[in-house]
């Protein structure tokens, strides 16, 4: 079944669906950025890891989303689950505004369908350089989104849960994350 992504009107016009596997034979310099799902084949990735650095270095940008188990790029490390498991632990905290998010509430990143913890369960760890734009528990907890430069350019958007496109047909705010998550890659905004 096809992506939300690519069927909905807001996106669809705008992406172009991948085979993962097709990636290897694809010329990366023909995308402003590509969208790395929560359950992409990690082993697969790492062993395209030249290429993706090449993209990242001629200006791309990379939006992972999931969990990360076999590090693909040398910066990324292992997810890290969270160790309490409450409603509140679970708790979406905005630390850093950004225009992907820009007037999406927080609550509704929080609670999907009336459901806690879609959004993340834990982390993958930034590295130094990294800018944190949300946590979970509270405003010094676990980082799960964040987004950092490489040298050239390329920008790198983490998120530690869930695909962030999975809400493009929500009836909340978090609708927004998918149109402006494609207006961010699309602009030359260095944030």
């Amino acid at each position: 079944m096809p992506s939300p992504l690519l069927t909905h009107p807001c996106t669809g016009p705008r992406v172009q669906g991948l085979d993962i596997y097709a990636i290897a034979e694809v010329d990366l310099q023909n995308y402003a950025g590509l969208l790395i799902p929560a359950h992409a084949d990690q082993r697969f990735l790492a062993t395209l890891m030249p290429k993706l650095e090449r993209f990242l270095q001629a200006g791309g940008t990379l939006v992972i989303c999931g969990h990360i188990a076999y590090p693909f790029l040398p910066e990324l490390t292992p997810f890290v689950p969270l160790t309490v498991r409450s409603l509140e632990h679970y708790q979406v905290w905005r630390v850093k505004e950004h225009p992907i998010f820009d007037r999406v509430d927080t609550a509704d990143l929080t609670f999907r369908k009336s459901v806690a913890g879609f959004y993340g369960r834990g982390h993958n760890p930034p590295p130094p350089s990294a800018v944190v734009l949300h946590r979970l528990g509270s405003p010094d907890g676990a980082p799960v989104d964040y987004f950092y430069r490489r040298s050239g350019g390329g920008r790198v958007l983490v998120h530690s849960g869930n695909d962030l496109w999975m809400y493009v047909t929500d009836d909340t705010s978090a609708n927004r994350i998918a149109p402006q998550l494609l207006d961010w890659i699309e602009s030359v905004d260095p944030s």
